[in-house]
């Protein structure tokens, strides 16, 4: 059983940065893609990136390409999302999940990943 914990979440101004942290217990990191959704109110819960996982391969949601990044530190057992240049249509409670690696890839729909964290609010203020 894998246990998520994210943490890095805030309010910040449009154009502004967040580094975003996932810590992994519970499990073998190296043995999962990680993976990062989002949840604006009202709205489905979103695919955001995910990351294989030796950290080789990404894949992005083209509404975060060329603002956000992945990377993962298995030695740390954590995944890390750094979002630049933040939108107000940003604004939502980010999830970090974990899906078994030789799961389909890219690995985009939220029920290819048992494992999910609490969420982490994110608030992009105009």
């Amino acid at each position: 059983q894998v246990q998520l914990i994210e943490s890095g979440g805030g309010l910040v101004q449009a154009g502004g940065s967040l580094r975003l942290s996932c810590a992994a217990s519970g499990g073998t990191f190296s043995r999962y893609f990680m993976g990062w959704f989002r949840q604006a109110p009202g709205k489905e819960r979103e695919f955001v990136v995910v990351t294989s996982n030796g950290g080789v391969s990404t894949y992005y949601a083209d509404s975060v390409k060329g603002r956000f990044t992945i990377s993962r530190d298995n030695a740390k057992n954590t995944v890390y999302l750094q979002m630049n240049n933040l939108k107000p249509e940003d604004t939502a409670v980010y999830y970090c999940a974990a899906a078994i690696a030789g799961s389909s890839w890219p690995t985009r729909r939220a029920n290819e990943y048992p494992y999910w964290g609490q969420g982490t609010q994110v608030t992009v203020s105009s």
